[in-house]
């Protein structure tokens, strides 16, 4: 699954333009580097984004097959 698809379905991020443009802009990174939107996701990828001065740093624990589902563990 697309990152930024993911962010959506998760409801890290509520839209998915935005999480397009989060990743664009370079505020998001999968295992320590920075990551286009159109990267594809895995189970025990480790996430950090940056929202201004606070940093929200998760691990995938499974790929969603539904909006709504537990899929993240926050670090």
């Amino acid at each position: 699954m697309r990152l930024d698809k993911f962010l959506k379905v998760s409801r890290v991020i509520k839209r998915r333009t935005i999480a397009n443009e989060a990743a664009d802009g370079g505020r998001i990174s999968v295992n320590g580097k920075i990551t286009k939107p159109s990267y594809d996701v895995k189970v025990g990828d480790v996430v950090e984004i940056k929202f201004g001065d606070k940093i929200s740093k998760f691990e995938i624990t499974k790929i969603p097959a539904r909006e709504g589902e537990e899929c993240i563990k926050v670090l």
